[in-house]
């Protein structure tokens, strides 16, 4: 089986029952790879998750619950603690894989060695699963430092249920950690992908489910720009070479992603004084107004589109066809 290793797909969940868990722990199970465990690691659910994961009888899963809420972060890394295969899938309970994901990887990694990630593409769908965005995973053949660009370019995107972790080098960096909580996941996966290289498999291979935003707040802005600069720091110390490069791009990627969040603040002069915050923590890189002003442009285009399929007569099928005579 040197060539199957054993991967451990991980499954933190939390009141989830009724939801999205039976479509997560279904496309685990459903895998063509031969060679998998499944662990789910239920923080404290109140709701009959217990009995929705027992039902599935299957001597590939292993489950695991835990008499208080240990929070989300705990949740992810005490998953990977309980992992015993070579390779570790964190799979969010609202998060889907294709069945061959898991096959995917390993036949593209066979053959390289010890590597520290592999990456698929990803598509991104809705709570009808209804796919809003593809995106496949056009990194092969760059460097570390390419990649990053790429993701600050809005080329490439990365997310947990499309990235298989080295497990054992996952364990060593000190599994999924950042000081909010909230980038640990691209930390980790940076510190693999530098330190011991990766696989990238071009196709689509995962779906993240994107919910309908919450309400944004201060506290939870701020919450992503201590992450965001602790993320760019990281990336800086990792590669060196290409801190000058990598700082000016990132600034600017990730200061507009802490405005998209400042956004959702309800009160304007809370979410004015938010955005001023940011603008002076990444350095003046991107201008508060520019951003809302260039949202406003999307939100009037956005109306107008509406309205204008709103008063447009439907099609008549009686009319010669573009193909017609």
């Amino acid at each position: 089986m040197s060539d199957r290793p054993l991967v451990t797909i991980g499954i933190p969940t939390y009141n989830r029952a009724d939801g999205y868990l039976r479509q997560a722990l279904d496309s685990a199970l459903g895998q063509t790879y031969p060679n998998c465990e499944i662990v789910v690691s239920d923080n404290c659910s109140s709701d009959d998750t217990s009995s929705l994961v027992r039902s599935k009888a299957d001597e590939r899963l292993r489950y695991f619950r835990h008499e208080r809420n240990i929070g989300a972060n705990n949740n992810f890394n005490f998953c990977l603690e309980q992992a015993r295969g070579e390779y570790f899938l964190l799979l969010h309970d609202d998060d889907l894989i294709d069945p061959d994901f898991v096959e995917s990887c390993i036949a593209a990694k066979r053959g390289t060695g010890e590597v520290g990630i592999i990456r698929t593409g990803t598509r991104v769908i809705d709570h009808e699963n209804q796919v809003g965005a593809r995106k496949v995973n056009g990194c092969d053949g760059l460097s570390s430092e390419q990649m990053f660009l790429e993701w600050f370019a809005k080329d490439t995107a990365f997310y947990l249920c499309s990235t298989l972790f080295n497990t054992a080098r996952l364990r060593e960096v000190g599994g999924f950690a950042s000081p909010t909580g909230l980038f640990q996941d691209v930390v980790a996966l940076a510190q693999l992908a530098v330190r011991y290289g990766r696989v990238d498999v071009e196709e689509i291979k995962a779906s993240f489910r994107r919910h309908d935003a919450n309400k944004g707040s201060s506290a939870s802005a701020i919450a992503w720009a201590d992450d965001s600069l602790y993320l760019l720091d990281q990336l800086c110390d990792l590669m060196p070479e290409s801190e000058e490069e990598l700082r000016s791009a990132g600034l600017t990627y990730l200061c507009r992603k802490c405005y998209r969040i400042t956004r959702a603040i309800p009160e304007s002069w809370d979410r004015w004084r938010t955005y001023l915050i940011i603008y002076r923590r990444f350095e003046r890189s991107c201008s508060p107004v520019s951003f809302a002003l260039e949202q406003l442009r999307k939100d009037v285009r956005t109306g107008l589109g509406q309205l204008v399929r709103r008063h447009t007569p439907p099609y008549s099928t009686s009319s010669t066809s573009l193909g017609g005579p």
